[in-house]
């Protein structure tokens, strides 16, 4: 009983403030006649008919490209980040070439993605895959590295197999910090698919907002920024759910080391 009550807190004080603007919003609005700034009722009611006309064609193209964009930069940023942080020598070696990509935006490979992969979903793939990449990369280098080394030794010591010293050692150990760097790609996937559908796209939720911008269609526009706000809010609360999941070990351990 206490644990519901706590989460109805912890829900009450997360949404009292967005509910709060919404309603604000909504009638501060209600009466509006600019071009640029319509009513909210309506701005709803265009939201609510892109949800029903245009969900196959435009929306859901958004959401593939998002979610294989992501899938690979995680893999491959856990990947590489776990061979970078178990071979120090080789990081910095590397060192030099991973500072100077990253920091070249993903939105910057645009025109490098056009001419390499053409018009379509490909090339918004891998504009995320590149900026999302990152973030996952040197978390995961990080956090592997920051192993405590007397468990590297132990584990020596015990000739744990090199499959099993991975995933339940370093792996483990390194989640805290590899999923911050999830949670940062999450939020730049976004982005860079809207960023991507500005340019050479038919398609999208991006390419909504930028046509109905051209158009001069206002109420459009903000319903396509209004969903992009949603989906950002909505996967951002799904990657919660699998944080708490994937870390209750974590907070285990910390609690118990709080207590003693």
């Amino acid at each position: 009983m206490n644990k519901v009550l706590t989460q109805s807190k912890t829900i009450a004080v997360e949404i009292w403030l967005p509910i709060g603007l919404f309603v604000l919003w909504w009638f501060a609005t209600a009466g509006s006649t600019s071009l640029y700034f319509p009513p909210l009722p309506r701005i709803v009611a265009k939201l609510g008919e892109i949800l029903s006309t245009r969900f196959a064609s435009d929306i859901l193209p958004s959401l593939q490209n998002f979610g294989l964009g992501l899938g690979i930069a995680i893999l491959a940023g856990i990947t590489l980040g776990l061979a970078l942080g178990a071979l120090p020598p080789v990081h910095e070696a590397l060192k030099p070439v991973l500072e100077f990509m990253r920091a070249i935006p993903g939105v910057a490979i645009l025109p490098v993605a056009l001419f390499i992969f053409g018009i379509g979903s490909d090339m918004k793939v891998a504009i995320i895959v590149f900026g999302a990449f990152w973030p996952v990369l040197l978390n995961t280098i990080d956090g592997i590295r920051g192993v405590d080394g007397l468990v590297k030794e132990v584990s020596r010591s015990y000739k744990i197999r090199p499959v099993d010293y991975i995933f339940r050692i370093l792996l483990p150990a390194a989640s805290p910090q590899i999923i911050a760097g999830v949670r940062i790609s999450v939020s730049l996937g976004i982005i860079l698919i809207v960023a991507s559908e500005y340019i050479a796209s038919t398609e999208g939720i991006g390419y909504i907002q930028l046509q109905s911008a051209r158009l001069f269609q206002m109420d459009v526009m903000w319903a396509a920024l209004l969903l992009l706000g949603v989906l950002g809010y909505v996967a951002n609360a799904l990657f919660r759910l699998v944080e708490h999941g994937l870390l209750r070990w974590h907070r285990g351990v910390r609690g118990t080391s709080q207590g003693a």
